[in-house]
């Protein structure tokens, strides 16, 4: 049993089998396919000033001793009278007080797909 051991311990040549493909040329094609999507929300605010004006036809405004008042956050015009009441009238009176004007919110949704082919040939 010992001899069988040391038999098995001797180096014995090893040799490669050659290999060769079954195949001459061939081609591989990859397809890649991909899809992004972005969601945003822009906020935008606008502030002014504060505006106080008035416009008319045919009205006219009676002075006040001290202008335009201001009582608490409300202002006080003066008072205004028709000149000829015997023809139409109109009175537009805007007031804003100073601050935030207007808000915008808009949303978008932006939608990418890529699609990526690749071929390769290759021969021996």
């Amino acid at each position: 049993m010992r001899p069988l051991l040391l038999l098995l311990l001797i180096p014995a040549p090893v040799f490669a089998q050659s290999v060769t493909p079954n195949f001459t040329t061939g081609t591989m094609t990859q397809t890649t396919t991909s899809t992004q999507t972005i969601t945003e929300t822009i906020a935008t605010e606008r502030f002014g000033g504060a505006v106080n004006t008035w416009n008319a036809d045919n009205v006219h405004p009676v002075s006040m001793s001290t202008g335009t008042a201001v009582v608490g956050d409300i202002v006080a015009s003066p008072e205004f009278h028709v000149v000829d009441t015997a023809l139409p009238w109109q009175l537009e009176i805007t007031t804003r007080a100073a601050g935030l004007v207007e808000t915008v919110d808009t949303t978008r949704t932006i939608t990418t797909d890529s699609v990526t082919n690749t071929s390769s040939v290759f021969s021996q």
